[in-house]
């Protein structure tokens, strides 16, 4: 009995592998050619496997891509939770993380955008997609319950991350923390025009 356990868990350890390799091959393809580049058969060949095991594991291409996609939302998603849950300036931490875009992170949030981009075409990929926005959203309601704020420290996160991604320069966290700082103060109403007088 303990050999047949052991045989099914090195299975299933061995496909957990398999899925990780494709989706990592998928990612790399996104990175270098865009997600239009992605089929079965390029991401079997960047695998270097066949494509029969890719459809074994993604019977379609939406399967594939929402793989890629939640594998980098859940790192993003882990990293947010523990600035949320551990931090002592959860902006500030949310700054550095989003400051990796010029950097060590670039690659993924490369691929992060072009499938988060991709989302709008594709309703398989949107739940993945609004992940990163859901917990910036969490992260924020830490900081203000205003629904305007959050709403607007969402936006400029996202507007922050295309940016670094356009410019070739280094990303200054603590620039980045005094912009999304700014989003969650308190917002005077604007001046309504006195009709009347006219």
């Amino acid at each position: 009995m303990a050999a047949e356990h052991d045989t099914v868990d090195g299975r299933k350890a061995r496909g957990q592998r398999r899925r990780a390799q494709i989706i990592e091959a998928t990612l790399a393809i996104v990175r270098r050619d865009g997600a239009t580049g992605v089929t079965h058969r390029t991401v079997a060949k960047e695998a270097g496997i066949t494509t029969s095991l890719t459809l074994y594991y993604f019977a379609t291409l939406d399967d594939l891509l929402v793989a890629a996609l939640t594998s980098v939302t859940d790192e993003y998603t882990h990293r947010i939770r523990r600035l949320i849950e551990s931090d002592d300036d959860p902006v500030g931490g949310l700054a550095h993380l989003i400051a990796e875009s010029a950097g060590v992170g670039r690659e993924r949030a490369l691929a992060e955008r072009e499938l988060s981009t991709l989302a709008a075409r594709r309703p398989a990929l949107r739940p993945a997609a609004r992940r990163w926005r859901d917990n910036v959203a969490e992260l924020a309601r830490t900081q203000t319950d205003d629904p305007d704020a959050i709403e607007a420290f969402v936006a400029l996160s996202d507007g922050l991350c295309a940016a670094i991604l356009l410019n070739d320069d280094e990303a200054d966290p603590d620039h980045i923390r005094a912009v999304l700082g700014r989003a969650l103060q308190p917002t005077r109403p604007w001046p309504v025009a006195d009709v009347s007088e006219s």
